[in-house]
């Protein structure tokens, strides 16, 4: 077992090398795989679900234009085994379900029920309740091939999919523009990382503050295996635990991932994106995360955390 996880983790950090097709999505990659690297990763959640449907290809498509570098997506799967983005369950927050299906009452609204045919028949709705007729529901081969080569892509919900998602990033050839994450104990994602000989970044998902947390974060730090990142998440600043964490994380040269979208994953109200969108400075809300460590930051407003990254030298990528 132990050399499986060294196998993994040699994989992963020397993928750098491959590198030679000079693609935006390859240089950003490299910059990830780095740990001597400076460059803030930007991580838009969900895409840009303020001006087009959450995770459409339009919302890909504004983040790619805004120069973020990451695109996190959800998977789920449909009856007939097609894997299609949405971060729901149920369709029926993010789409028109209730008026497709108008005349089945009893029709099923979860992805699981329902088929790729019956899915190609929804049309998305943006957050403010507007159905778009000409947007639907995105495959994972679909969104793939809208970032390959121009943005990374974090694979949210998808690691029970492993195999599926390494399999078609294997035949587009985006496998090492991915990265795929979970909360699982590092010998399940071994033994599902095992049969290959190429895999996809994995990050570990570490809650650092209750029992089962702390005892994953070290169960990880102490079986050797170095991901590129740890994604780190906290409720409250007064124990000290996410600074704790930061020095342990940057101790075994993996990266600090911390997401700024909502109060609860950052250590309470004050510490998000939100804040720093009313603060006379971003900078107020998000230098103490630079301060930190931190090189990976998943936002909800990419525009004003790239804008001040670059006024302070931090997100300018390598040719």
């Amino acid at each position: 077992m132990r050399r499986v996880l060294l196998a993994i983790a040699a994989g992963l950090l020397s993928a750098v090398a491959v590198f030679g097709q000079g693609s935006r999505a390859d240089a950003i990659a490299a910059e990830i795989r780095n740990p001597e690297s400076d460059y803030v990763v930007v991580i838009c959640h969900r895409g840009d679900w303020r001006n087009f449907p959450e995770n459409s290809i339009p919302a890909i498509e504004n983040i790619i234009r805004m120069g973020a570098d990451m695109m996190e997506l959800d998977l789920k799967k449909t009856s007939d085994g097609v894997l299609v983005l949405s971060h729901d369950g149920d369709v029926r927050r993010c789409t028109n379900f209730g008026w497709v299906f108008r005349n089945e009452p009893g029709k099923s609204a979860r992805i699981s029920d329902l088929t790729y045919e019956e899915i190609c028949r929804l049309s998305l709705k943006t957050g403010h309740d507007v159905t778009l007729d000409t947007l639907h529901i995105p495959t994972l081969r679909e969104a793939l091939l809208c970032c390959k080569d121009r943005i990374c892509v974090n694979v949210d919900q998808g690691f029970d999919y492993y195999d599926e998602v390494l399999a078609i990033a294997e035949e587009l050839g985006v496998t090492e523009q991915l990265i795929i994450k979970s909360g699982n104990p590092i010998d399940v994602v071994a033994k599902r990382m095992a049969p290959y000989a190429h895999n996809i970044m994995y990050m570990p998902v570490i809650g650092i503050q209750g029992k089962s947390g702390r005892e994953l974060f070290n169960n990880y730090m102490l079986r050797g295996f170095v991901p590129p990142a740890y994604e780190l998440c906290w409720g409250s600043n007064e124990d000290g635990a996410f600074a704790e964490a930061c020095l342990r994380v940057r101790a075994q040269g993996s990266k600090i991932w911390v997401n700024t979208i909502w109060g609860s994953l950052c250590g309470g109200n004050g510490n998000d994106d939100d804040a720093a969108f009313v603060a006379a400075d971003p900078g107020d809300v998000y230098q103490q995360y630079i301060d930190a460590g931190v090189s990976m930051i998943q936002t909800d407003r990419p525009e004003l955390l790239i804008g001040w990254l670059t006024s302070i030298g931090r997100h300018t990528l390598k040719k």
